[in-house]
């Protein structure tokens, strides 16, 4: 599935309803051996927590195109409907390209831009009903205070974050997620300032092969 906000067919804009209606699609058959895929390219931002989840006081949230009539969805959503419905044995991949993102999906375990592990984005409170017993990766554009850049290739305007990571798994396609996660962020860093970070819902040896 693949929307975009100037597509003229209605079922085809990231509008709040689409889009979690293409996420729950996405999980709701998902069994161990399986291996999903999402990502997002798009505006982000914060509102302040208010059932006291968040390390950072902040849920993440993105913004569909409908987000100022139908607002707009929170990492707690997401969370729900990504991550937690997940059966063990079964890998998600997401890629949020998008502002705020540093702990998008709400998942346990953080690493930041040099692969080093940082602390958990949920409270100890939370921890339980946030968990998941699939594997998720989630990799952020940025950190959750960060701004993630827009940019132009070949004529077309692209997430950064988005363009760096194909770029480099298609020079090195046995390259490691700590490989990546560094070498992705050194590039950005260098060009826009942002800092991209990898979250996980289990523990994570990040020297293994990138896989999706």
């Amino acid at each position: 599935m693949n929307w975009k906000d100037d597509s003229p067919n209605p079922k085809e804009q990231p509008t709040k309803h689409n889009m979690l209606a293409a996420m729950q699609w996405l999980v709701r058959d998902a069994k161990r051996g399986d291996s999903l895929f999402i990502h997002y390219s798009g505006h982000g931002g914060q509102s302040r927590d208010l059932d006291g989840d968040e390390v950072s006081g902040y849920d993440d949230v993105i913004f569909p195109v409908d987000s100022e009539v139908n607002g707009d969805i929170t990492d707690d959503e997401l969370n729900a409907t990504l991550a937690r419905p997940l059966p063990a044995g079964c890998r998600l991949t997401a890629l949020f390209d998008s502002c705020h993102s540093g702990s998008i999906l709400d998942l346990d375990y953080g690493y930041d831009s040099q692969a080093r592990p940082s602390r958990s984005y949920v409270t100890e409170k939370f921890r339980g009903l946030k968990a998941s017993a699939g594997e998720v990766v989630c990799w952020s554009g940025s950190v959750d205070s960060g701004t993630s850049a827009d940019t132009v290739e070949g004529g077309v305007a692209v997430g950064a974050m988005s363009y760096t990571f194909i770029q480099q798994l298609k020079q090195q396609p046995n390259i490691s997620y700590a490989e990546l996660l560094e070498s992705v962020g050194g590039i950005l860093r260098k060009q826009f300032k942002q800092q991209p970070q990898i979250s996980t819902s289990l523990r994570m040896d990040l020297n293994r092969p990138f896989t999706i």
